[in-house]
């Protein structure tokens, strides 16, 4: 055997590829370890879903190879669930693609539009497969750092050299902080990308959770020009290990994706394309009723985090609370005490870049009941 790829050299396992195998290690060994870590929704999916799942699994078509675009009951969901959600009109059958996650959409995107060499824009804090991405395809990220509000620090950014940036990365509401984004924010984002000829690609899987006015790039003026968006059900409709995501954009560039995607998947499962129609065909009363539950947990941990003395703002959206530590503390040591001592997972902000080295995150992924027993073994950290 003459060695691995170059490639993996300059990437790690997915953090919680390996710390998960570690909080599951102390499961096994008896710890009661409360996982407010990942974003992996505990709720059930609605039963009209669950439903067309097992309806579809009964029939002896379902099970052979699918179409790498997805049936045409699908797309056609898929654009009609983003025109009453942003106000967005897509061609089902040209303008979107459906994929197994959306983040299996980052590498494919990646892939059809980067060359080895290239630069990529990647938001600092952000989600750590944006540059694991990069990396595995010989690119080059470029960090570029967030304001307070979540914008971009455009002065920052327009201080480089962008002439190699093919794509720039952006995923509003934001992961890790919740920032919510704004339709100025896009339109600056798309002035930019048109000055300096970058793909802009939003990533955009918490449109729904906890956010008032959910939002498209491609609904904002010369968006659909610069700009693609992935999207997911997994977070919205309860459904993360189904893998359904989506990617929509203008049709030559979705074309091109899609070269990509045929080399490296035989479509997906019938059953599951037939559950994602039925969650797109939710009504209203879904989200509200999801949000609510979800307000009633993150209430839960604001005490948690007032509990450890971290700070955050409550203008955030999406399935966690980003919290500051106080000056002179260290994230990992209280990521470790809480673990080893109080059986408590949280996240470090250091795997989403530099600028999250003073944060946690804290999902809002666990029963009511269990953030007040997590609550309740911190208490004694103050007294």
């Amino acid at each position: 055997m003459k060695g691995y790829a170059k490639r993996i050299d300059s990437i790690q396992e997915y953090y919680f590829s390996a710390k998960l195998r570690e909080v599951n290690q102390l499961i096994a060994e008896g710890k009661p370890v409360i996982n407010l870590g990942i974003g992996s929704p505990d709720l059930a999916p609605a039963d009209s879903v669950k439903t067309a799942l097992k309806n579809a699994a009964d029939q002896s078509q379902a099970h052979g190879y699918q179409s790498y675009q997805g049936i045409p009951e699908l797309r056609t969901a898929m654009a009609a669930y983003y025109e009453q959600a942003f106000d967005v009109s897509l061609n089902p059958f040209q303008e979107i693609l459906p994929l197994m996650g959306s983040k299996e959409g980052i590498m494919h995107v990646s892939l059809a539009f980067l060359n080895p060499g290239d630069e990529v824009l990647i938001p600092n804090p952000g989600y750590p497969t944006y540059r694991s991405v990069t990396e595995l395809l010989e690119c080059h990220p470029m960090d570029y750092n967030l304001l307070e509000n979540g914008e971009p620090d455009w002065e920052e950014i327009e201080s480089r050299d962008l002439s190699k940036v093919k794509i720039m990365w952006v995923n509003y509401p934001h992961m890790p902080t919740g920032a919510r984004g704004s339709k100025e924010i896009f339109s600056k984002l798309i002035r930019f990308a048109e000055k300096h000829q970058i793909l802009l690609v939003n990533d955009n899987p918490y449109s729904h959770i906890l956010n008032p006015n959910p939002m498209s790039i491609l609904h904002v003026t010369g968006g659909k020009d610069v700009a693609m968006e992935l999207n997911s059900l997994s977070k919205t409709f309860n459904i993360p290990g189904w893998r359904v995501g989506m990617l929509c954009g203008k049709a030559e560039w979705i074309s091109a994706v899609l070269k990509v995607k045929s080399n490296m998947d035989s479509g997906m499962f019938l059953g599951i394309q037939k559950g994602a129609v039925a969650a797109l065909n939710l009504p209203k009363s879904w989200f509200d009723e999801l949000n609510q539950q979800y307000e009633n947990r993150r209430k839960l941990v604001w005490q948690l985090a007032d509990s450890l003395e971290l700070s955050y703002t409550k203008e955030q959206s999406g399935l966690f609370v980003w919290c500051k530590l106080p000056e002179g503390k260290s994230a990992d040591e209280l990521v470790n005490f809480l673990l080893y001592e109080k059986n408590i997972f949280i996240t470090p902000g250091h795997i989403f870049g530099s600028k999250g080295v003073q944060h946690v995150r804290i999902s809002l992924c666990m029963p009511e009941f269990k953030i007040l027993e997590a609550i309740k073994r911190i208490k004694p950290i103050k007294s």
